[in-house]
């Protein structure tokens, strides 16, 4: 297909909590005047009891994301300008809803439940033509998410943060759905830094010089 005709229709953000996700999907927007969607943490009503209580919470506060991104991933295809997605639908099957479950913090019948759902839901869609992973190491992480301070966020452990690491590089390192740019953010301050935006976006715009 000729550089004319190729569209790119979805570019998606992934990575672990505290990675730099939305700062990144909001420089990467202004640059490219892509449209956004965000991960919806501002009118998820489980997110805040979630942290308080997990194990109550856990198997609503995974369907409701995997509804809201899955919306989201239909008006992406639907639409006919390049989104940028801020967090993807197959973290939450890959690295949130199966974490939960190996630290007890989900039923099994309830997780088996969701892994149905997704894959019924995944097979109607398809993947972001690029997926840019931030990888981070756990100082980092805990770093970004002392700055932002959300209080709901307060009750996060470190380990709860090394399970998910652990999962995303297991996930991406297996990932062969499309193409694929990992970023190490842990030298880079890229929201306060220029010369490191600006290294950022030269990766992205050779990536997707090499989509077309």
């Amino acid at each position: 297909m000729s550089a004319e005709t190729k569209i790119i229709k979805h570019v998606a953000i992934a990575g672990n909590i505290g990675a730099g996700k939305t700062t990144l999907t909001e420089m990467l927007s202004r640059h490219f005047n892509w449209d956004v969607h965000y991960e919806d943490t501002e009118s998820n009503p489980y997110l805040s009891d979630f942290y308080i209580d997990m194990r109550r919470w856990s198997f609503n506060l995974q369907v409701f994301f995997l509804s809201s991104r899955y919306q989201q991933v239909l008006r992406i295809l639907q639409g006919n300008r390049t989104v940028i997605q801020d967090r993807t639908i197959y973290e939450d099957a890959y690295i949130f809803a199966p974490n939960l479950a190996d630290m007890g913090l989900m039923e099994r019948r309830d997780f088996e439940n969701y892994q149905t759902l997704f894959q019924s839901i995944v097979s109607q869609v398809q993947p972001p033509d690029l997926l840019i992973y931030l990888k981070a190491s756990i100082p980092t992480l805990v770093e970004h998410i002392q700055m932002r301070g959300r209080d709901y966020e307060g009750n996060i452990s470190i380990d709860y943060l090394k399970r998910l690491n652990d999962r995303y590089d297991n996930w991406i390192n297996g990932y062969k759905d499309g193409r694929l740019l990992v970023i190490n953010i842990d030298n880079l301050d890229f929201s306060n830094k220029k010369e490191d935006a600006a290294h950022v976006l030269e990766l992205v715009q050779a990536e997707l010089h090499g989509l077309f």
